[in-house]
């Protein structure tokens, strides 16, 4: 039963520090961007890390989820994490970053259509959706008999609000998109997305200089 050879849930993951989470809220890591899940043995224990497309270490997942993914691995699955969103909270001090991931594990003999899969989830969580991931064995079938065209029609929300934290980016924004496509090899769009950048400081030098700063 395919239903056996897939897991897929939302995930919180944490940062080290501040410092270390800074790359969180640069173009190097775009919500709905795929990240690899590396293991990291820690005071004894193994910890699931997200590793940027740059080979980059973005965060880690708790010890209960760490091991849920170890003994997926173990079997010799695919494991692959999409970033859904990042926030802060501030307290206890000096506050900290975390986010979630929307991560999706499957044995190898699924790759073809996951790989068309992720693709699509990739893109419906750039535009601020979170797609129900937890796939029953209906909902794997229709992957597999759609080579990866099929789509969850069901949502998740974000979390709800709370006092003290802030979500901080939970889509992308034009801007990242166009560097996003420059990076693809669109010219035309790195182009754009320069002159969009380079539109957007004259603005904001201009702001400041009617109102005086300088």
């Amino acid at each position: 039963m395919h239903a056996e050879q897939y897991f897929g849930s939302y995930a919180r993951f944490d940062t080290k520090s501040k410092k270390d989470a800074a790359s969180l809220l640069s173009a190097d890591n775009l919500v709905g961007d795929a990240f690899d899940i590396v293991f990291l043995s820690e005071e004894g224990s193994s910890t699931a890390w997200l590793k940027n497309r740059f080979g980059n270490l973005a965060g880690f997942f708790d010890a209960e989820f760490s091991r849920k993914l170890r003994i997926l691995s173990a079997r010799g699955w695919i494991l692959k994490a999409f970033l859904s969103f990042v926030a802060f909270t501030d307290s206890p001090e000096p506050g900290h970053y975390w986010g979630e991931a929307a991560v999706i594990c499957y044995d190898p003999s699924l790759n073809k259509p996951f790989s068309h899969f992720e693709s699509a989830l990739s893109q419906r969580l750039a535009n601020g959706v979170r797609p129900d991931i937890a796939l029953g064995e209906q909902g794997v079938e229709h992957i597999v008999r759609t080579d990866g065209t099929w789509q969850p029609k069901s949502t998740l929300p974000f979390p709800e609000k709370t006092a003290g934290t802030v979500i901080l980016k939970s889509r992308r924004k034009l801007s990242e998109s166009l560097i996003e496509q420059g990076r693809k090899g669109n010219k035309g769009c790195y182009l754009v997305s320069w002159v969009f950048l380079l539109a957007l400081v004259a603005v904001v030098l201009f702001t400041f200089k009617t109102c005086g700063v300088f």
